[in-house]
């Protein structure tokens, strides 16, 4: 197996609650799971519960490297995981945030809430504007992002977001396939330089002409 310090890094979002289907559960597992087969770091939240902690657990148990990144705050909240091979405290969610930005070679999300979806749309706005160029997947279990896409869809159809946006997502239902698809897109040629012509909405079709 390669060492530790030459692999990549997906940072995930995910839930520190269950949730009420424990096929999120499993999925959480199962991603950890193929990030280590694909020879991923982890990088996430910190939390020992809900799916953090079962996706951080799954994920260093199959040999991947695992770092968290959790604020003072939810320390005793989301029961920081003093298992993780680097466990780093940090004061604020901004800065939770951009540590977690700043160690992904790509992202992933995974069931969760106001905080996951918080995560994920300023990651999706970084990309938009051109702070980072990294692929961001979703992993579409039982059809939990389905109404997160159709939102971006439906402000693609109001004039409010680039379609170009909406197909920087890659979707999958099934964990490997999601790693295997953002392993592909790191392995391509370089990205393309941001072209806010065909990202940010204020040139799209819609833009008034005064």
């Amino acid at each position: 197996m390669q060492d530790a310090s030459a692999r990549r890094a997906v940072t995930v979002y995910c839930a520190s609650a269950r949730g009420a289907n424990a096929v999120h559960l499993a999925a959480a597992a199962a991603f950890g799971r193929a990030l280590a087969e694909a020879n991923f770091h982890l990088v996430y939240g910190g939390g020992g519960i809900g799916l953090m902690g079962e996706l951080a657990r799954s994920a260093q148990r199959h040999g991947a490297h695992v770092t968290g990144i959790i604020t003072e705050q939810f320390l005793s909240l989301e029961q920081g995981w003093t298992g993780c091979d680097e466990l780093v405290v940090v004061g604020s969610m901004h800065e939770r945030k951009q540590r977690m930005e700043d160690l992904g070679s790509a992202f992933a999300v995974l069931a969760g809430g106001l905080g996951t979806w918080e995560e994920f749309f300023d990651t999706l706005v970084g990309r938009v504007i051109g702070r980072h160029t990294k692929p961001i997947g979703i992993l579409n279990t039982d059809g939990f992002a389905e109404p997160l896409r159709q939102l971006i869809s439906h402000g693609v159809e109001q004039g409010f977001v680039r379609h170009a946006a909406l197909d920087l997502l890659l979707v999958h239902d099934e964990p490997t396939s999601l790693v295997e698809q953002l392993a592909r897109a790191l392995a391509a040629t370089d990205p393309l330089p941001h072209d806010p012509q065909r990202m940010l909405p204020m040139h799209g079709p819609h833009e008034g002409r005064g």
